[in-house]
């Protein structure tokens, strides 16, 4: 096979190297397909579910797409996947010599999640942890993303049996995490901060979703769930909030009707450009 330009330092053509490289002694860590060339690896995680992780994980791929960069979206929440509705996917996945290919969006994103593999979109997902655990680990090494800047992997809630199978066989470059305002959230998010640091995996800071209400004929801003301890939990991390997210029934929308890429959200463009910062 031809040698691919890869600008990745150290790089020797060989682009599965590009996630092997980081491989040391004894690691867990999975190969991707040969015929990928992934550059960096961004995990959005939280404490427990229902805080709007998969619509900051999608709002994410959707804004470094806009800056022009080639991305994936892995959707590794298998048993509540919710991706492929974001962006009214509705085909099934096709596969090429025992690979898997990935659904492009309408502008460009290449993406992977089990509801592009079953029949019926609503039909449960009623499987054990390992199999689970197995379904993520394909994802990343048997699909054909091909040649990308960024992976952004919406991660499964919680600190359990398959994030803890993420963060162990995909070599992740740094992690989101999203939260709540309400204090318990906050507390929870802590314990996947400490997770990651257990895992040596830098956290990239954190999201404050469904931060208030902001009145779309006024602007005035009601905090429903009362004022966020997210950012005093990001000073006791010491990690950076990243953004707090208002309530938005504009967005809602959008989303119900798999139409995200319209989306304008100023304060994930800015959660986009701060994560690209990392790695410029």
């Amino acid at each position: 096979m031809a040698e691919r330009a890869c600008d990745k330092q150290g790089c020797n053509g060989d682009c599965a190297g590009c996630a092997s490289a980081k491989q040391q002694p004894e690691s867990f860590l999975e190969p991707t397909n040969e015929l990928n060339c992934i550059k960096k690896v961004i995990g959005v995680v939280s404490g427990k579910g229902g805080v709007g992780k998969s619509l900051v994980s999608a709002m994410l791929a959707v804004e470094l797409r806009r800056k022009g960069y080639e991305v994936g979206l892995l959707d590794a929440d298998i048993t509540g996947p919710s991706i492929p509705k974001l962006f009214g996917l509705n085909s099934r996945a096709k596969s090429a010599e025992n690979a898997i290919l990935p659904e492009i969006t309408a502008s460009g994103i290449r993406v992977m999640s089990i509801n592009l593999l079953l029949a019926e979109s609503d039909a449960p997902v009623v499987w054990r942890g390992p199999v689970i655990s197995g379904a993520v680990k394909q994802f990343w090494s048997d699909v054909i993303w091909g040649d990308l800047d960024y992976l952004v992997i919406d991660m499964p809630p919680g600190t359990g049996d398959v994030p803890l199978t993420v963060f162990q066989s995909i070599p992740l470059d740094g992690i989101v995490v999203v939260t709540s305002p309400q204090e318990l959230v906050s507390l929870i998010v802590k314990k996947a901060c400490r997770m990651a640091e257990m895992m040596q995996i830098p956290v990239l800071g954190l999201v404050e979703n469904m931060s208030a209400f902001r009145c779309p004929d006024c602007g005035h801003v009601v905090p429903l769930f009362g004022e966020g301890k997210t950012a005093q939990a990001a000073d006791e991390l010491g990690v950076p909030l990243l953004a707090r997210l208002p309530l938005d029934p504009a967005l809602t929308a959008l989303c119900d009707a798999g139409e995200i890429e319209r989306a304008e959200v100023a304060e994930l463009a800015a959660v986009a450009a701060q994560v690209d910062a990392n790695f410029a």
